[in-house]
């Protein structure tokens, strides 16, 4: 067992963690075969992954410093409808400076937002499609009503079919394979995390916990029926300030094939 705090001091004065440390602990293994998926969710100390049907109220400056960049080090940001429509999504806008990081890396500039959609249930004005530089994807499935499927395709959408009565998901990973997409940014919600585990399709969980106690009744980090087996993680690296820990989780190697 080690302990993390309090901190003797001696370790009080290890360095903080600069954008290169952060940049370094989560990037994507390398080379990728196959699409490689990062989760990202924040959460309550008791559980709750949202306050008020969203999440902000749980955030903090360093929780967004990493959430930031999750998406710097993605070929693509996948998010379910609900999460997208509930957090009013838009295109990803990248500053100068994390612009610059994309550059370094070899990435395209912009990152699409791909939303995950069995019914194509998105407001043609929704922000995702009208603020954005570079059209989002949505993945979705042949049951989708097509008369909202050809509205997203005229408000500018990709529109991508994986799957016959919902989205499979493994279908979806590898249509963003075909188009180069290998690094995913998984934004969630509950109820595509817990697809994505049933289905074992998460490489990495970075959660952040926040020092916040909600009570009853909010959604946790994954929501749906109930797993039908376990999934183990290995740590990966924890960080912490102002009392939030932020903690990342592997998949072990052996288990991923990386």
């Amino acid at each position: 067992m080690d302990q993390l705090w309090p901190m003797t001091p001696r370790e009080a004065a290890t360095p903080a963690v600069g954008d290169a440390d952060l940049e370094a602990l989560y990037a994507y293994p390398e080379p990728l075969e196959r699409p490689w998926v990062q989760a990202n969710f924040i959460a309550s100390v008791d559980g709750a992954a949202s306050v008020d049907g969203g999440s902000s109220g749980l955030s903090h400056p360093v929780d967004r410093r990493v959430f930031a960049l999750g998406r710097d080090l993605a070929d693509v940001v996948l998010a379910g409808v609900g999460t997208v429509l509930a957090e009013n999504y838009a295109g990803v806008k990248p500053s100068a400076r994390r612009l610059e990081r994309r550059t370094r890396l070899g990435l395209a500039g912009v990152p699409p937002i791909a939303v995950v959609s069995s019914s194509c249930a998105i407001p043609p004005t929704a922000r995702v499609l009208v603020e954005t530089s570079v059209p989002p994807i949505v993945l979705t499935c042949q049951a989708a009503p097509p008369e909202r499927a050809n509205a997203l395709r005229d408000a500018g959408a990709e529109v991508v079919t994986a799957g016959e009565d919902r989205v499979d998901l493994a279908s979806a990973l590898d249509a963003l394979r075909d188009r180069g997409f290998y690094r995913i940014d998984c934004e969630g919600g509950p109820r595509l995390f817990a697809g994505m585990l049933a289905a074992d399709l998460v490489d990495q969980l970075c959660l952040t916990v926040a020092p916040l106690a909600t009570g009853a009744g909010a959604d946790r980090i994954a929501a749906g029926p109930p797993a039908e087996h376990l999934h183990r993680f290995e740590l990966a690296s924890v960080l912490h300030e102002d009392g939030f820990l932020l903690l990342r989780y592997r998949r072990p190697a052996a288990e991923t094939g990386t």
